[in-house]
């Protein structure tokens, strides 16, 4: 079995903590999208009085996500490495 060197272990550890902090921002931003939605009173995006500020941070939340998938597949690649 390979020792897994206390930077890697800490890296890791680091990488899931990134990834924890940024899926409570994607719930943050989740809130504060459906705020924005009831203060104007429409929820579909397609629609022309959609908010813009609600369009924004949905660009923000799934770039995001985006990010998060590839920091997770990351952590996987290297926790199968260890």
């Amino acid at each position: 079995m390979q020792e897994v060197s206390r930077s890697g272990a800490a890296g890791e550890l680091r990488l899931d903590a990134l990834i924890a902090d940024l899926w409570w921002r994607v719930r943050l931003l989740n809130t504060d999208i459906l705020e924005e939605e009831a203060r104007a009173g429409v929820f579909d995006a397609q629609q022309p009085t959609y908010p813009l500020l609600a369009l924004n941070l949905r660009a923000r939340r799934d770039n995001l996500v985006a990010t998060i998938g590839v920091l997770e597949q990351r952590a996987k690649a290297v926790a199968e490495a260890a």
